[in-house]
């Protein structure tokens, strides 16, 4: 998957598809109408390369589109090239977390399920200055910092006017691992308990008594965009990230998430332990 992919690129190559679908319209008839190759109208629906909004309006137009259906697709044509906060860090950021930043900040819901650390959405400053220290590359305090603070920044689309749905599955082992200090470990599970009571955050961990269950292979996050199709699953290892949007991919991550959500424990019963681990330290 394309770093210049992101989630509005690829929405309105949906969007503009099932207009013309709707309107019987072939590739090579849409294009003759407004002055274009059939390659062309094809590229736009498939999200490769760039758009211009004015052929996107003109083709809505053409595929009797509503003015409130045009207005919309025309604003997505506009908004694809759209800078975020982290392009001032584009030079260091890697690409797979450029794009992940990208989804991420389009993404009307997030379903997470973490077997290691918490979640980076999640995460306490001091927790998330821990782990970088805990990195076998050793870092540079600056650089160290550097990261963290995109974490944090990171972390604002939680408090935006319309936030993400966010539902975190947290494996026991991540609120008993202690990460850095045992403060530093209670202030970070003082910040869950807190996020559990948001109205568009959603808890639970995952008890060892459940045993082994479908996701013991790793963490992975399920990033969803408007419509299910548009939905992209992020796997982070070692040696880089993978972006996964093949229907069969999506199927089984999701299966595995309605799984893990099943199996763990409810909001209530999540907070009572992660209090109980609160108390032990």
């Amino acid at each position: 998957m394309s770093a210049r992919t992101t989630t509005r690129r690829r929405q309105l190559g949906s969007t503009l598809r099932k207009l013309r679908a709707r309107s019987g319209m072939t590739l090579e008839e849409a294009g003759r109408l407004v002055g274009v190759s059939k390659a062309t109208v094809s590229r736009y629906e498939t999200q490769a390369g760039p758009v211009k909004w004015i052929v996107v309006d003109a083709l809505c137009r053409e595929y009797g589109a509503t003015d409130a259906e045009r207005e919309a697709v025309v604003r997505l044509a506009k908004d694809a090239k759209q800078q975020g906060w982290w392009s001032s860090f584009a030079d260091s950021i890697p690409e797979s977390m450029n794009l992940l930043l990208t989804l991420e900040d389009e993404a009307v819901r997030e379903d997470h399920f973490s077997c290691v650390y918490v979640p980076g959405l999640l995460q306490t400053r001091a927790y998330s200055t821990a782990l970088q220290k805990a990195n076998e590359i050793r870092l540079a305090s600056a650089e160290i910092e550097r990261l963290v603070d995109i974490r944090m920044k990171r972390q604002e689309i939680l408090t935006r006017p319309n936030p993400p749905r966010l539902w975190a599955i947290l494996d026991e082992s991540v609120i008993r691992r202690v990460v850095g200090s045992a403060e530093t470990m209670k202030a970070q599970l003082s910040r869950l308990l807190e996020a559990n009571e948001s109205p568009h955050i959603t808890l639970q961990v995952l008890p060892f008594s459940k045993g082994a269950h479908s996701a013991a292979l790793g963490s992975f996050v399920i990033l969803g965009g408007s419509e299910s199709a548009l939905d992209v699953v992020y796997v982070d290892f070692h040696t880089g990230s993978l972006f996964l949007e093949k229907e069969e991919e999506l199927h089984r991550y999701r299966l595995a998430f309605e799984y893990l959500r099943a199996q763990a424990l409810d909001m209530e019963a999540s907070s009572s332990l992660i209090q109980r681990v609160y108390e032990e330290l």
